[in-house]
């Protein structure tokens, strides 16, 4: 896939978050803001790290469906 459109440059941008909180959740840190805050603020969410993963995915496979 390319990303040479706004709609696909947010998704690839959300896989990116994705695939930093999956390592969060195993326990790697990063600096500056979490992804985990990032996704929380972003899209309302509510949770420990694994349940805003959860959420998360659903809203992620809900926009790649939608391009």
């Amino acid at each position: 896939m390319i990303a040479d459109t706004p709609e696909k440059i947010e998704i690839v941008r959300l896989c990116a978050l994705k695939s930093a909180l999956k390592l969060e959740i195993l326990g790697m840190k990063r600096r500056g803001r979490s992804a985990y805050a990032i996704i929380k603020e972003q899209f309302n969410l509510k949770g420990n790290k694994e349940k805003v993963l959860n959420q998360f995915n659903e809203i992620l496979e809900k926009k790649k469906h939608g391009i």
